[in-house]
């Protein structure tokens, strides 16, 4: 039995990936620069969507978008 999914949630998916990426980069980084886990978290809430605003890729919002 296969899953039908839609090339929207596909792209939803990918940038749900991309963002869990960065918050983990950003999660390491600040272990490694001992840094409070607030602001580590505070740190990989405000990147994420800012990678998801400039890749080039995602058409559904940001600087390629074909809205």
């Amino acid at each position: 039995m296969a899953i039908k999914v839609s090339q929207k949630f596909k792209d939803e998916f990918k940038s749900y990936l991309r963002s869990v990426g960065v918050a983990t980069i950003t999660v390491l980084l600040a272990l490694v620069a001992d840094i409070k886990p607030e602001y580590a978290v505070l740190l990989g809430s405000v990147t994420a969507p800012i990678f998801k605003l400039i890749d080039p890729t995602y058409k559904n919002i940001g600087i390629n978008s074909d809205k």
